[in-house]
């Protein structure tokens, strides 16, 4: 999967698609340290082990770099920035229960935006998946010549 680059500078107003949210009581929101066990373990259940690694190492940064949505007092949603590398963005994944609700792109948004706060210009999305999704809404477009990228198999289990 190639690697896709966002301008974090020519974003879309997440405003709107906050509001959108919060009018179907999902709540999108920077997670907090005390939820920590509780969102990676959600992330392990639903999307893996690798996924739920690198949910983790969002936790160890200041401020931390994992965004969620909530609704009804449940988890439906998350994207982390900065774990596996500096400047990317990722991993994303939304409750299968809870797609086509538009929590995807409000996750999204709010992380870029979290990005282009911290100071970086630009954000690259590593074996991007959705590669239309990403597009659409944000205007991301793949890096040439980024296929395998950083996610080449590296560690084998035994």
């Amino acid at each position: 999967m190639t690697d896709l680059l966002v301008k974090l500078y020519d974003l879309p107003d997440q405003s709107l698609q906050l509001a959108a949210m919060a009018e179907k009581d999902i709540f999108v929101q920077r997670a907090m340290a005390s939820e920590k066990k509780l969102v990676v373990g959600w992330v392990q259940n639903k999307f893996g082990e690798g996924w739920a690694a690198e949910c983790d190492v969002a936790f160890a940064r200041q401020p931390i770099a994992c965004m969620i949505a909530v609704s009804g007092g449940r988890l439906a949603g998350f994207a982390c920035h900065d774990s596996t590398c500096c400047n990317f963005f990722g991993p994303i994944g939304i409750d299968p229960a809870s797609r086509q609700k538009g929590i995807g792109r409000a996750v999204l948004l709010a992380t870029l935006h979290a990005m282009a706060h911290a100071g970086y210009a630009y954000a690259i999305i590593g074996g991007a998946g959705p590669v239309a999704f990403f597009e659409k809404c944000v205007g991301a477009f793949p890096i040439p010549g980024s296929t395998p990228g950083i996610y080449r198999p590296t560690v084998k289990k035994l």
